[in-house]
């Protein structure tokens, strides 16, 4: 196992979610910490309307007081996609999920640190339409001042 003092910063500005989770949750099961900046940055692929419309489908399955519950956002909705790609029913799964932390924004304590970028998962090897992972969570109904 790695020590507490092998952080990995990821800068989320322009990754693309998918690609950047599934580097992330291999980082994760490798036994390292890691922490994502600028979640409310990342970009999603797609038609921006047929993609809110999969979301409020997606939103209206449960019940408010049962659940399931479902995030709006961005850094939650980024944590819940890294998630769906560890082994969470198992141990080492569980324990990986720990050692992620998510931000909006870069916190004051880590303005100096130094972040990663993941080439395959830059943005700009997109040929199609995308948009941000904050224009998506105001559109299913998150307000900044949550």
């Amino acid at each position: 196992m790695s020590t507490k003092s092998q952080i990995t910063y990821v800068n989320a500005d322009g990754l693309i979610v998918g690609r950047m989770s599934s580097h992330i949750a291999k980082l994760l099961l490798n036994g390292e910490y890691v922490t994502i900046l600028n979640a409310e940055k990342a970009i999603y692929s797609g038609k921006k309307k047929s993609k809110v419309a999969e979301a409020h489908l997606f939103l209206e399955v449960g019940a408010p007081e049962r659940g399931p519950f479902h995030y709006r956002r961005p850094d939650r909705i980024l944590k819940k996609t890294v998630r769906g790609m560890l082994p969470c029913s198992q141990q080492k799964g569980k324990t990986a999920l720990k050692r992620l932390k998510v931000y909006m924004g870069i916190p004051l304590e880590l303005k100096d640190k130094q972040t990663i970028q993941f080439e395959k998962a830059q943005a700009s090897k997109l040929k199609g339409p995308s948009f941000t992972l904050a224009e998506l969570s105001k559109e299913i109904g998150w307000n900044q001042g949550e």
